[in-house]
């Protein structure tokens, strides 16, 4: 089957059950990640993902993975960090700084959050729809975050960061009560890997991610949802 290469004058993208099987999901080549594609893309169930070397590819796997908020799994030893650590959790006001990090991190693996990446997120925050969690320690330092892009009632993760032990793990916590809280149902982890897994994420066909994206984008956050403010967890 032939990958659909986009041009930078058509936003549509083909019907995602046409992505190929291997490698799994990919779907479309080329464009741009102008605020308008991206917005087509997430409202269709796609993702970009790829590194400085290669041309921007759009993705959409089969199956996909997901976290329900609630099915977070906390470790026996997780929650003995919890009821002693001293982290402070915000949401929403350090975006910049967080898909930063998230890009140094995977520095050394090829990383996909390129500069031209980062501008394209930055641009999604500064219009409402990507959002940041951010993990500070007592001194006031950024040592953990994660950030992602919002569809209704489904926030669509994209990366984490950790320089303190489990920060990263924090930043997830805090936003899964949070926005279980504010009737938040789902969290796509795109594809499951032994991390993700680890925290609880599981696997659904993408027929089923599809029918979930369509009816949780319908669905409403409470008004100020994404206001920069403190998280708590426990």
């Amino acid at each position: 089957m032939k990958i659909k290469q986009l041009l930078n004058d058509d936003y549509t993208f083909p019907d995602v059950n046409s992505a190929l099987d291997e490698p799994n999901g990919l779907l479309a080549i080329g464009g741009d990640l102008s605020e308008l594609r991206l917005c087509q893309a997430y409202y269709n169930g796609i993702f970009p993902w790829f590194d400085a070397n290669s041309p921007i590819l759009w993705w959409s796997p089969n199956p996909r993975a997901i976290l329900l908020p609630e099915a977070l799994h906390i470790s026996r030893s997780f929650a003995k960090f919890i009821k002693k650590c001293a982290f402070h959790v915000t949401i929403n006001q350090a975006f910049a700084n967080v898909i930063d990090e998230c890009a140094y991190r995977q520095h050394n693996e090829e990383t996909w959050i390129t500069s031209e990446m980062q501008l394209a997120y930055l641009r999604l925050h500064e219009i409402g729809i990507a959002h940041s969690v951010e993990v500070w320690s007592t001194e006031g330092v950024l040592v953990g975050g994660l950030y992602g892009v919002s569809q209704g009632q489904l926030f669509c993760g994209e990366s984490m960061f950790c320089r303190q032990t489990n920060a990263s793990k924090i930043a997830l916590l805090a936003f899964c009560q949070y926005f279980k809280k504010q009737g938040g149902q789902l969290i796509d982890c795109q594809v499951l890997n032994d991390h993700t897994q680890s925290l609880g994420a599981r696997t659904i066909s993408r027929t089923d991610f599809m029918n979930a994206l369509r009816y949780l984008q319908q669905e409403k956050l409470p008004k100020g949802m994404w206001s920069p403010q403190s998280l708590p967890f426990k």
